[in-house]
């Protein structure tokens, strides 16, 4: 009797597929990530948008647990926009040397808070366009902040591992941040786009590793073009 060979799964390749196909591939990932990383938040630690804005600026080329070891002590100290206004650029420089680019942070971090004092009356504004004037906020890190302290969804965060793995699934081909938010916010509901960038960058951190992407484990290897199983 003659065996038939059981067809293998179709593993979507894209390049092929149409603008259907994709954002219906793109909801199945979101959904498989969720049930994968039900706690998916914010690995800066904050309790207010102020904290959230500063960690956010001290975490540009530095790593969220790094940034986490300096910041209880920073905001035990400053605890409004009016005391960080008031620092002293050098004690400060020494407070969050250990993030890197201390410099360059203080002056943003600094400068953030006396524009605070100058426009907002010392509060976070809570609008994209009010957060990308303030000195070291771009797109990037007001998207952080609306998204995790005001509950906003006005983009899609895109750093390293957001960047990647939106390569490796084949939802950008694009190489800036700012062409890749664009696409992934025409593929994403709306109401995910703060917890598509979380799911990523765990999965990137966890799973699809660099190095030694773990593809064998991965929950979406089935709808990812780069999968090697």
């Amino acid at each position: 009797m003659a065996t038939t060979k059981r067809k293998a799964p179709t593993r979507k390749r894209g390049g092929g597929e149409s603008p259907a196909a994709l954002r219906a591939r793109t909801r199945t990932i979101i959904a498989r990530l969720e049930r994968a990383y039900p706690d998916a938040k914010c690995a800066l630690d904050h309790t207010n948008p102020l904290e959230l804005l500063v960690a956010t600026i001290l975490s540009a080329q530095s790593t969220d647990a790094r940034v986490n070891m300096v910041t209880p002590a920073l905001f035990a100290k400053y605890r409004t926009a009016a005391a960080y206004a008031a620092a002293d650029p050098k004690v400060f420089e020494e407070e969050i040397h250990s993030t890197g680019f201390f410099r360059n942070k203080t002056r943003s971090i600094l400068g953030m808070a006396q524009a605070l004092m100058e426009r907002h009356d010392g509060r976070v504004p809570d609008s994209m366009e009010a957060l990308i004037e303030l000195p070291g906020v771009g797109r990037k890190t007001a998207n952080v902040v609306l998204g995790n302290a005001f509950g906003k969804n006005e983009g899609v965060v895109v750093d390293t591992h957001v960047q990647r793995l939106s390569g490796l699934l084949k939802l950008s081909r694009e190489q800036t941040a700012e062409k890749i938010e664009r696409d992934l916010m025409a593929l994403v509901p709306r109401e995910k786009w703060t917890l598509f960038s979380h799911l990523l960058i765990l999965h990137g951190r966890k799973v699809c590793i660099a190095r030694r992407p773990k593809c064998e484990s991965c929950v979406v290897n089935r709808w990812c073009p780069s999968s090697r199983v």
